[in-house]
């Protein structure tokens, strides 16, 4: 079962990705929305392109659901600012050392390590080691879109 730990994270980040929407997916799901943007509108959507001006409903359909809604106020003007996010690995190395005989029913003693156990002889060792490798997976800022009185008002994305 142990070896097959390190698989989770990769299968669970492929069956969230399956999963993902894409701009073609919203406009099948939500043709009414769709035809209510203007032309330029549409041509945009249909690439999966934001421009200045855009309503909210087009950048939804370009973009899908943002992460983070944030409303505001300036100078007596209603603003949002629509975060999105996608993970990013971050790979590391380990090096794991337990210590602890294994006493009476096989356990025993403190830390934990994956690779080889009990040290010394007989059946009471006295720990583990081992190495190994861990991926994390962070949400980052991939793009910012800010809106004033429900039109794009300019917008950032990460290449």
């Amino acid at each position: 079962m142990r070896k097959f730990l390190p698989l989770i994270p990769l299968l669970a980040v492929f069956a969230l990705s399956s999963c993902s929407s894409t701009f073609k997916n919203r406009i099948e799901k939500n043709p009414d929305i769709y035809n209510a943007l203007s032309v330029e509108e549409q041509e945009l959507v249909s690439n999966g392109q934001i421009a200045e001006g855009m309503s909210p409903s087009g950048v939804y359909l370009a973009l899908g659901s943002p992460e983070r809604r944030l409303e505001g106020s300036s100078k007596g003007v209603r603003t949002m600012r629509w975060d999105y996010t996608s993970l990013s690995p971050v790979y590391g190395n380990h090096f794991n050392v337990g210590f602890g005989s294994r006493g009476r029913f096989g356990r025993g003693g403190f830390g934990h390590g994956f690779g080889r156990g009990r040290f010394g002889r007989g059946r009471r060792g006295f720990g583990s080691f081992g190495f190994g490798s861990s991926v994390n997976y962070i949400p980052t800022r991939s793009a910012t879109v800010w809106f004033e009185n429900e039109k794009v008002r300019s917008w950032e994305k990460i290449r």
